[in-house]
């Protein structure tokens, strides 16, 4: 499972020109279901997204999360992070979960956020989407739950 974890001031999102959701500060999260993800994956990707500490501290340093802050999520579908552009110029998404596993994946990947207490607004899964965000800071970092069998260095 992959993420763009991004830090808003305030976010939406809007389908045929009307908002269907929306968000003060917190986190947007561009969310993409893998071939091969397991709830391992999803727990990962919830746990690590709502315990980033990427919210200033009194100090100024990036000491508090979401959670901490009283922020919310806005999470949004987004299959193209498992688009592969190595070859050619059009991008290949054979790595992407199929549209009715990926739809299944996403809605449980949803209610785990929310089982975190923190407040939750989405997308519509499979829809033209107009995500609308004011980046804070800018703060934006890349999820991937393949990363937590990887060494540090």
């Amino acid at each position: 499972m992959r993420a763009v974890v991004q830090r808003v001031s305030s976010a939406s999102v809007s389908i045929d020109g009307e908002v269907v959701s929306r968000i003060g500060a917190g986190l947007v999260v561009l969310a993409a279901v893998g071939r091969h993800d397991t709830d391992a994956d999803a727990d990962y990707i919830v746990d690590k997204t709502v315990h980033l500490r990427v919210f200033p501290d009194a100090e100024g340093r990036f000491d508090r999360s979401v959670e901490d802050v009283g922020g919310s999520l806005l999470v949004v579908s987004q299959f193209t992070l498992y688009g592969d552009v190595r070859r050619g110029r059009r991008p290949s998404f054979t790595e992407a979960a199929p549209p009715d596993e990926a739809s299944a994946r996403f809605a449980d990947v949803v209610e785990r956020f929310r089982a975190t207490g923190v407040p939750v607004e989405t997308g519509q899964f499979q829809a033209m989407m107009d995500v609308a965000l004011v980046n804070d800071g800018p703060v934006t970092l890349i999820l991937d739950s393949a990363d937590r069998h990887r060494p540090r260095r």
